[in-house]
């Protein structure tokens, strides 16, 4: 059997989007021989899905430099770095032009879904001999055609777009979510596009706190200015705002803080019904509408459709055998995980890393991208792409390069948890109101009043151990 240093194996990347492609481009610069494996029919598959969406960050953000090489190579024009493309123009300005590249063209696998990965002759109990054996992945095309594919190395780069987070605040889907699948949009729909029919005149409720659900609520926002009878209902988990809203003029991502603050004027003149300290214990159908009811008791007014912005998570059954280090809690490698775990990481900020904080037991395998991020949502595409430069040259044995990470990305403006606070107890249902001079609630608990109303729900609570609330 060959040995890992002898193989003229191809390294295997799963996923054919922003991160995945990347990644190809600098294995090729390291001298590697990639096969990029894409389980869509199409390039940036799950891109297109939120093609709509505008990203908040600008186009220099976006590109990575090893792509970039490429496509200059090709007389690619590059965009206006300060001006901001839509999921569909990053597809169809940066990805596909990419993908078509002579180098990268002929080393791309369209429907080719990958559904385990293993060592070829190792389940995952057996040790000696392992690492030397090279990986074996199972690969099934839309049409049930299934074929094996070898590879030295495997860089799983496939995103976590395909696995939402369920409503259910426990973690697992509430009772009723999955019988209103039809009636439940996980993601950000094309409200003013596509779905337009689907929530012309109808009311709407969004759980979710991220930019994700601003995005949502601001379309759905226009859509109501245009569509009478549209309303618009927003439940968030967290029991206060903190720092819901983000950094507004002090984020350096100008867009990122203009979606919040622009989300904070909805709240505070009034616009928009808000619903803080609801978690989604159970959805009912009444003939009224779908009623959704929170742990706590309460009982939200009903409405026709629901759209969740509730994150994702990665979906690791296809790595089953394969021997992986995770952080419990994030589902992230173990030693990323406290650089970017929301309960403690306490800055809009995230320390260079690389192949070394991306490394498992199972060597020569790499999550990188959102995927590598577990359930943590605060991804930028700059971060992917060092990671996979990173990731690139440890595979080619360049571990200098490897190890010499840099990542500058732009401040938030704001801390990414309740670490920081003022006071050791959440603010009143009247602080959180006056902090964005909204208007004070007017309507009782799952009452229909003829203006949006702010309601808080549950008293505050004092977090354990005297610290501060969040």
């Amino acid at each position: 059997m060959e040995t890992r240093h002898e193989t003229k194996l191809p390294v295997a990347v799963i996923g054919a989007g922003p991160v995945g492609l990347a990644a190809a481009a600098h294995l090729l610069a390291q001298g590697q021989a990639p096969v990029v494996l894409e389980a869509g029919t199409a390039i940036g598959a799950s891109v297109r899905e939120w093609g709509h969406v505008r990203l908040f960050s600008p186009w220099r953000y976006n590109v990575d430099a090893a792509s970039v090489a490429l496509l200059e190579g090709q007389g690619w024009q590059a965009p206006d770095p300060d001006a901001f493309p839509t999921g569909r123009g990053l597809v169809e300005r940066y990805l596909e032009p990419l993908a078509a590249t002579p180098q990268l063209a002929p080393r791309i696998r369209l429907d080719r879904r990958v559904v385990a990965v293993t060592r070829q002759g190792f389940d995952k109990m057996k040790s000696a001999g392992r690492e030397d054996a090279p990986f074996l992945l199972h690969l099934r095309s839309s049409d049930g055609r299934a074929e094996g594919l070898l590879a030295r190395a495997v860089i799983d780069a496939s995103g976590t777009w395909r696995s939402p987070n369920p409503l259910g605040a426990s973690g697992l889907a509430a009772p009723g979510e999955a019988e209103l699948a039809d009636r439940i949009f996980f993601g950000i729909p094309d409200a003013l596009g596509v779905h337009r029919e689907r929530y012309a005149g109808r009311r709407v409720l969004v759980v979710g706190s991220g930019h994700s659900a601003f995005n949502a609520i601001l379309d759905l926002t226009t859509l109501a200015g245009e569509e009478p009878g549209t309303t618009i209902a927003w439940a968030v988990r967290r029991r206060t705002f903190g720092q819901i809203f983000g950094g507004g003029e002090n984020d350096l991502l100008e867009a990122r803080g203009e979606l919040g603050q622009r989300i904070r004027d909805l709240v505070a003149r009034g616009a928009l019904a808000v619903t803080l300290g609801f978690r989604t214990a159970a959805l009912t159908v009444t003939e009224e509408g779908i009623v959704a009811a929170g742990e706590e008791g309460e009982i939200l007014p009903p409405v026709d459709e629901i759209v969740a912005t509730t994150g994702f998570r990665p979906d690791l059954a296809m790595l089953r055998e394969l021997r992986l280090g995770l952080d419990p809690a994030v589902e992230a490698p173990t030693a990323l995980a406290p650089l970017i775990d929301p309960n403690v990481h306490s800055c809009g900020t995230v320390r260079p890393h690389g192949a070394e904080e991306l490394a498992h037991p199972e060597r020569d395998f790499y999550l990188a991208g959102m995927k590598s991020y577990g359930r943590a949502p605060t991804f930028l595409l700059l971060t992917g792409y060092e990671q996979v430069r990173s990731v690139a040259a440890a595979i080619a044995g360049d571990w200098e390069s490897a190890r010499d990470v840099r990542l500058e990305l732009p401040e938030t403006g704001v801390c990414s948890s309740g670490l920081v606070a003022s006071s050791c107890c959440a603010a009143t249902p009247a602080e959180e109101l006056a902090a964005v001079g909204a208007p004070a609630a007017t309507g009782g608990l799952g009452a229909v009043s003829p203006e949006p109303v702010l309601v808080t729900l549950g008293a505050p609570r004092k977090a354990a151990g005297g610290a501060c609330c969040g």
